[in-house]
Formats: structure tokens, C-alpha cells, sequence
């Protein structure tokens, strides 16, 4: 009888020093308190009260950032949200060096885009998203190297923008369309006016060529319906026979 409290002691102690670690998983190993590697995955025998295991996975983490308000360089009031993409590829970093790497990762996303996002005009910040994502890349991954974590990617979602500064966004879009507009029509009316200009330079040069579009503009009309036409006939037609008369 007193083998059946040693064997069920035994048991527990063979239960809490095996474990299991995934492939996407990592186990930072503490002896008496100090670290002592970093295990897996696979099988994984611990010595119970001696040593200690922190698991850590190694995916990809999706991190979505709650709007933050941000007050652009212009003086604009926006709120603007994101989504972060972001690993762990040095387990024994992410546990030494940081308390709560998940907490910490998710704090510094979100004052990194309100101090970005405050840099920048409201132009840009609706034009160029990947500029801008491209630089919060950069400094979250700069400041999160010391603990072990790769960034990914930053992407930003919305930017919600006030009812008053859509309604003057718009306007300013229909202005710009009616200048381009204005230019497009301008430039067309330039270009007919060049495009006569030489015509008028060619017919001059070459005098029968002022009778030949006097035919074809004849010709043109002879087909419409009209019951009579009355037209004028160019006195060089007949200068050779009032030539011939004298």
C-alpha cells in the first residue's frame, strides 16, 4: 500500500517534465531562475521544480491598432487605424528582454502612428499610403530588433475624415476638374486656331488653291436639299474671258 502514493507521486512528476512543442512553437528554458536555452520543437523532458519552460510561438501575429486621433501638420483632426504583421524570430529576446512583448509591440504601434501620421499633411496621408507604411515599417522594426521581433508590415485602413473638411475635399475636386477642363478646351481652341492659321499660309502661297476649296465647298452644298442656292462666282473664273472681250 505505501508503493501506491510513491507510484502516483512518480506519475506526476513524468507528466509535468515531458512536453510537446509544435513546429511553430519554442520552449525558453530557466534552471534555478537563470536561462538556460532554448528548446524545440518536439519532445521536451524538463526537470519539475529545478527548471522552468516559457513557450513562445514563432507565426506571424496580426495586430489590429485601434484608431488612434491624429492631428496633421495642416492642423487637421483625423482618426486613422492600422493593422500590424509581426513575428518573433529570437524567443530568448522576446522573454529576457521585454516584460510582455505582445503589449509592449501593440503600445509602441500606437504611439509610432500617431507621431508619424502628425507629421504629415492631410494630402499625403490619403495619397501616399505606401510611403507612409513603408516609414512605419522602418521605425517599429528598428525599435523592436533588441526584442526579437520582426516586423512585417504596417498597413493603415481608414482614415476618417470630418463631415466639413469631405464637403471642401470635394469642392476642391470638382475646381480641379473644371480647370482641367478649361485647359483641355483651351488647347484645343488653340490648336484649331494654329491648324487655320497654316491653312490660311498654304492657300495664300498658291492662289488656285482658294478656287479648288471654293469647289469642293460648291459640292458640299450641292448635296444638301435645298430648292436654290445662290452663290457668287470668283472673278478669277471669269477674268480670262473679260481678258478675251477687251
Amino acid at each position: 500500500m505505501t508503493l501506491i502514493p510513491v507510484l502516483i507521486v512518480g506519475l506526476f512528476l513524468l507528466m509535468a517534465s515531458v512536453h510537446v512543442l509544435n513546429e511553430y512553437e519554442r520552449g525558453v528554458m530557466f534552471t534555478l531562475g537563470r536561462y538556460s536555452g532554448v528548446k524545440g520543437p518536439g519532445l521536451i523532458i524538463i526537470i519539475p521544480v529545478i527548471q522552468k519552460m516559457v513557450k513562445v510561438s514563432t507565426r506571424v501575429v496580426v495586430f489590429d491598432v485601434p484608431p488612434q486621433d491624429v492631428i496633421t501638420r495642416d492642423n487637421i483632426s483625423v482618426k486613422v487605424n492600422a493593422v500590424l504583421y509581426f513575428r518573433v524570430i529570437k524567443p530568448e529576446s522576446a522573454i529576457l528582454n521585454v516584460e510582455n512583448f505582445m503589449y509592449a509591440t501593440s503600445q509602441l504601434a500606437q504611439t509610432t502612428l500617431r507621431s508619424v501620421l502628425g507629421q504629415q499633411e492631410l494630402d499625403d496621408l490619403l495619397s501616399n499610403r505606401d510611403k507612409i507604411n513603408q516609414s512605419l515599417q522602418q521605425i517599429l522594426d528598428q525599435h523592436t530588433e533588441p526584442w526579437g521581433i520582426k516586423i512585417s508590415s504596417v498597413e493603415v485602413k481608414n482614415v476618417d475624415i470630418p463631415q466639413e473638411m469631405q464637403r471642401a475635399i470635394a469642392k476642391q475636386a470638382e475646381a480641379e476638374r473644371e480647370r482641367r477642363a478649361k485647359v483641355i478646351h483651351a488647347e484645343g481652341e488653340f490648336q484649331a486656331a494654329q491648324k487655320l492659321s497654316d491653312a490660311a499660309g498654304i492657300i495664300g502661297q498658291n492662289p488656285a488653291a482658294i478656287q479648288l476649296r471654293y469647289l469642293q465647298t460648291l459640292t458640299e452644298v450641292a448635296t444638301e436639299r435645298n430648292s436654290t442656292t445662290i452663290f457668287p462666282i470668283p472673278i478669277d473664273m471669269i477674268k480670262m474671258f473679260l481678258d478675251k472681250k477687251n
